[in-house]
């Protein structure tokens, strides 16, 4: 059995997001999505509650499973049984960071790191984006599902 790890914030869970999990579903036996416990920041949702989103966004694929850690992604990797993580890509910005990621990964673990572009019609999607529409008062309907529209309606509220 092949498992992806598909690690993020996920502060909220986006279209883009889900989008890269889809394909993922599609091409590994067992997918985890875990958020990411990073203490350095601050974010709108609690950890818990972006697991409930996701488990909420993800309940109808049945190889999908959400988790949440802290600490080195390579050892959650290794925890949970990770052959590949895979991580989106909306640009060349996107590609800097996560090249650098991907090869101290490889170099802790030998853990393979699998780059998905998004649907260009995820391509300016990012979280901070979101929720800076959403506390403006923005319409964020189609850029999120609605379970995370309706969070952020009401943590907004």
């Amino acid at each position: 059995m092949i498992t992806a790890l598909v690690p993020g914030s996920f502060d909220p869970p986006t279209n883009g997001h889900l989008d890269v999990v889809e394909r993922c579903v599609g091409i590994f036996d067992r997918v985890v999505v875990a958020v990411i416990r990073n203490p350095a920041k601050t974010p709108l949702f609690t950890a818990d509650e972006r697991e409930e989103l996701l488990r909420a966004c993800c309940a109808k694929w049945d190889n999908v499973e959400i988790d949440s850690f802290d600490g080195l992604l390579v050892d959650y990797a290794e925890e949970v049984g990770a052959q590949t993580i895979v991580k989106g890509l909306r640009a060349v910005t996107d590609f800097d960071y996560e090249i650098q990621m991907a090869q101290m990964n490889r170099h802790l673990s030998g853990i393979v790191t699998l780059f998905v572009a998004t649907k260009p019609e995820f391509g300016y999607l990012s979280s901070s984006l979101i929720k800076q529409v959403a506390a403006l008062g923005g319409s964020i309907d189609s850029l999120v599902p609605d379970v995370v529209a309706a969070a952020l309606e009401e943590r907004f509220r």
